[in-house]
């Protein structure tokens, strides 16, 4: 390790260290690191903006952003709310379903699990907590599990970023977050069944089935947006990015003339909002993108990857040893940090030891999805905590069983890749 590399990376940890946000942290380290080097600092802002600006991937976060935005605002989130009761409410611990299954369908829109809980999981918090049908840390802690789910059915910023940094196909990431998107919902479902039996948790009233056509009908129009969207992509009719114009413009016109839900004055609060939240996550992007170009300099991907290939790893070992790895990180880190900083490290690896990226990509969101509800940090347990006001202490203690069972089934995507991969190999894409 290189002077200049210790330097900066002793900058970063003490900037860090004293609460200083990481994007400025690494921005200002990575100067640290430019002029110990004689190198001009101007290169820094040269690389942060050539980066956001060249990547025409990189339009479909704040589009998704929007997507998001325009759906908690207008009435779209209470008719698809509406449906989620009507199909599995009237079985034991509805509710507790409902919010898993509406985490199932609103992911198809948002891509984001943030946007997942403080929108439609307030909503459903409330539902929950109502006559006390419900504790509230119990209903603040799967709707922080579920609200993992939202990245992982397409669309996902998180792997839009992973397809940033590795070059893997978007269109395979996506497709590969399908089997392990369903495949949390029912491990959270199942754990909400059984602790519901066992605490004796209320069954709400069914809703006559005379009435699920009407009540289907009007959730119809918002649940075709998935349908749209990966009609484009995989149809060919439309980039990720193109669809995640769709996707706004979509939701935009289901508020407005369709459902009639959304006022000129509240669009544009949701733009002023979508642009900060983008600027956000714009900043971190390109704070990541430095640091990136400071690590290939010193060329410590290749020098990592020949060191593992020399020790002789298995592609199991290495794998499960990463995935160990970013789980203790998501402890600490934002998902987005993890993905843009830490992963690339590790591509080559994966190269090299003929590891599916695809399948590498979808795993390591799935685990930093977690990371978001893993105490003491996860940021989703703030979140829910922020937007409700219900204990932290109540919420991280009912949420450790959801996160067992997602540990469980991240388990599974490792060691039988198929449930990732099945879907890209039918639609053609190699891997």
């Amino acid at each position: 390790m290189t002077f200049e590399l210790t330097l900066m990376i002793g900058s970063l940890f003490l900037l860090a260290g004293i609460g200083m946000p990481i994007a400025y942290a690494i921005i200002l380290a990575a100067m640290v690191y430019m002029m110990s080097s004689g190198t001009s600092v101007g290169l820094v802002g040269k690389t942060l903006v050539d980066g956001i600006y060249q990547s025409f991937l990189l339009l479909a976060v704040p589009l998704f952003i929007v997507a998001s935005n325009i759906m908690n605002a207008g009435s779209i989130s209470d008719r698809l709310l509406n449906f989620c009761i009507a199909t599995v409410g009237r079985f034991k611990g509805g509710l507790g379903h409902v919010n898993v299954m509406a985490s199932l369908i609103f992911s198809g829109m948002s891509g984001s699990a943030v946007a997942d809980a403080a929108g439609i999981g307030k909503i459903i918090i409330d539902m929950m907590r109502k006559d006390g049908r419900f504790p509230p840390g119990y209903a603040a802690a799967i709707t922080a599990a579920s609200a993992t789910i939202g990245p992982i059915i397409p669309p996902s910023i998180p792997m839009v970023l992973y397809a940033l940094v590795s070059n893997a196909s978007i269109g395979a990431l996506f497709l590969g977050g399908i089997g392990p998107g369903l495949l949390m919902g029912g491990v959270l479902m199942a754990m909400n069944y059984w602790i519901s039996h066992r605490r004796g948790f209320a069954t709400e009233e069914a809703v006559p089935l005379r009435e699920l056509p009407k009540v289907t009908a009007r959730a119809f129009p918002a649940l075709m947006m998935p349908v749209i969207l990966l009609y484009g992509i995989y149809g060919g009719v439309t980039t990720p990015t193109e669809a995640a114009a769709v996707a706004a413009a979509y939701a935009l016109i289901l508020s407005v003339f369709f459902y009639r839900a959304l006022k000129l004055r509240t669009l544009y609060t949701i733009l002023v909002d979508s642009a900060r939240s983008s600027a956000a996550v714009g900043i971190v992007i390109g704070s990541a993108l430095i640091l990136n170009y400071i690590v290939a300099s010193e060329n410590i991907p290749a020098l990592l990857a020949a060191y593992l290939v020399e020790v002789d790893v298995s592609p199991l070992t290495f794998f499960l040893a990463v995935n160990l790895l970013v789980l203790v990180l998501g402890c600490l880190l934002d998902a987005t940090t993890i993905i843009l900083v830490i992963i690339p490290l590790f591509i080559p690896t994966c190269n090299l030891l003929g590891i599916d990226l695809v399948h590498f990509g979808v795993v390591i969101v799935v685990n930093c999805m977690i990371g978001l509800i893993t105490p003491p940090y996860g940021i989703l347990l703030f979140v829910i905590n922020a937007v409700t006001g219900i204990s932290l202490r109540d919420i991280i203690r009912e949420v450790l069983p959801f996160l067992a069972v997602l540990v469980a089934a991240l388990l599974a995507l490792i060691f039988f890749p198929g449930i990732v991969l099945f879907l890209p190999r039918l639609f053609g894409y190699d891997g």
